[in-house]
């Protein structure tokens, strides 16, 4: 049997802009969404065989990280983004023959610049989800 799984060469990451989905450049890793869900001991004395139990708690969608080559315009795209009190819609798109799509309100939380001596420079960009991520077809609300 054939593996069907795919590279991440060619997956793109967008920002609405409010008016059309723009392509952030130079991405080289995405790391997430980190999902997570709470859950809530509610063991008890009579609780079977004397196992722990539990019940859902809160899901957390967790955190996007970029790893990025350092451009002025991108930066300056995420640095408005992080001055900002408002979450951003921002969209990953997979290269699979579905056009997997991950769609999810953020805000940027850590916008560090590493510039070495001897290499590029890069930003590391961290969103923070707020909210479900949307799972889609074709492009998300692209298409």
């Amino acid at each position: 049997m054939a593996s069907n799984a795919i590279a991440g060469v060619g997956t793109k990451f967008y920002r609405w802009s409010g008016s059309a989905w723009v392509a952030i450049a130079e991405i080289n890793s995405i790391t997430g969404p980190s999902m997570t869900r709470d859950t809530i001991d509610v063991t008890s004395l009579d609780s079977i065989g004397g196992f722990r139990e539990f019940i859902a708690g809160f899901r957390d969608a967790g955190t996007v990280t970029l790893a990025m080559n350092f451009t002025r315009d991108t930066y300056e795209q995420m640095k408005a983004d992080f001055e900002s009190d408002t979450a951003q819609s921002y969209q990953i798109i997979l290269p699979d023959s579905d056009q997997t799509s991950l769609e999810f309100l953020g805000l940027v939380t850590e916008l560090p610049l590493t510039i070495p001596t001897d290499d590029k420079v890069t930003a590391d960009v961290t969103i923070k989800l707020s909210g479900m991520v949307d799972l889609a077809s074709g492009t998300g609300s692209q298409g």
